[in-house]
């Protein structure tokens, strides 16, 4: 069996390797030529696939090693008898985990206690939930909109858009929806940053379309948000470079690119291939996950300043404005070179482990501080 695979799903040729022959691509080189002889094709977001990539391939299976699936023509391989699998909920842990680095980092730069702070998250299924409960265990009020799960569920929780506006943070994790009842694109437009209150702290680990690019540029420059962190771009890889500067965090789609959420993903598809050509799977996680870096963090002496505890016990596993100060550079980068710099990025992404790797020990009692930290993931 020929697999032909993005060269960024990580130990995909160790994994894959077990039930055929592995090639590894470049994401943006997979094309009818590299899939023509191919039995099985795995790819992560960037690769877009549908007819015009698989019409004269003997493709019997894709996988997507992404939460998200807006790139797969799923209808179409559907008609074609093709299998599919993506992998959801792979990397929901790690994205959760980048937005308590996140507003940490923005709670340190602007001054902001998250304690009691009110943040709206749009979008509650496997990565909000996640995020739902981490801002929870940081003693932050959650407010939730998602209308899908509100016709499904007809939970009251499930509140309409508008009553979000009011809330110190806004951050969002919908999928990308081009039309329909529950279409995202460009949700966070004009009117949306129009209503939000004034100083509100936005996050976008979504996707790029979900917000209108001009709109939020017009919203930093009027001075109507107090912060914005985005790891999403509209047209990635060549992305807004003045938008770059004007935010406080800039990531290059990396959020839930943990290693442990990597190689989730990938374990997934390999059952689901495995399953669909009838294959005993030899692989799991286990096989791929190396020690933690950082097994261990000590605390000696809380004080009074406990989120500044839980700043520097998450940075001593994650660093976020190392990812930050990365991304600026590429404004130093020829114009016609910037893309391939904003995948570089992420191809050559650095190793980041889950919080629940770790284990942090406390010198001393702090009940407050070690249900926090229990409650973003670590083991305290």
């Amino acid at each position: 069996m020929k697999i032909v695979a993005d060269e960024n799903i990580p130990f995909v040729k160790e994994c894959f390797g077990s039930i055929g022959d592995v090639e590894v691509v470049s994401g943006r080189s997979i094309s009818p030529e590299v899939v023509h002889d191919a039995d099985c094709l795995l790819v992560r977001s960037i690769t877009k696939v549908s007819a015009e990539l698989l019409a004269d391939s003997d493709v019997k299976f894709v996988g997507t090693a992404t939460i998200g699936f807006e790139h797969i023509d799923v209808e179409y391989l559907k008609s074609k008898g093709i299998g599919f699998s993506s992998a959801p909920g792979s990397n929901a842990n790690s994205v959760a985990e980048y937005i308590v680095a996140a507003l940490l980092s923005v709670g340190k730069k602007h001054s902001i206690t998250l304690e009691g702070k009110s943040i709206g998250v749009v979008g509650v299924g496997n990565v909000g939930s996640r995020v739902v409960g981490k801002c929870a265990a940081l003693g932050m009020k959650v407010v939730l909109n998602d209308p899908p799960l509100a016709r499904q569920t007809a939970d009251a929780k499930f509140l309409p858009l508008e009553k979000l506006y009011g809330c110190d943070f806004i951050t969002l994790h919908t999928p990308l929806t081009m039309e329909g009842e529950d279409k995202t694109f460009h949700l966070a437009d004009e009117k949306f940053f129009g209503s939000l209150k004034d100083g509100c702290v936005f996050i976008n680990t979504a996707r790029g379309g979900v917000h209108d690019t001009a709109a939020l540029k017009a919203a930093i420059q009027s001075g109507k948000l107090g912060a914005v962190v985005l790891d999403v771009w509209e047209d990635e890889p060549r992305i807004d470079c003045e938008l770059l500067q004007m935010v406080d965090i800039s990531t290059p789609h990396i959020a839930g690119y943990s290693l442990d959420g990597k190689i989730a993903g990938m374990v997934m598809i390999y059952k689901a291939a495995c399953a669909h050509f009838g294959l005993e799977p030899k692989h799991d996680m286990k096989d791929f996950l190396p020690e933690a870096e950082v097994p261990e963090v000590r605390i000696g002496h809380v004080g009074i300043d406990e989120q500044e505890v839980l700043r520097e016990t998450v940075k001593a596993v994650y660093v976020i404005n190392r990812d930050d100060f990365n991304t600026r550079e590429i404004v130093m980068v020829q114009e016609q070179k910037r893309g391939e710099f904003f995948d570089g990025l992420r191809k050559n992404y650095p190793v980041r482990r889950e919080f629940f790797n770790t284990k942090v020990v406390l010198e001393e009692a702090c009940p407050s501080v070690a249900e926090k930290l229990e409650g973003i993931g670590f083991s305290v």
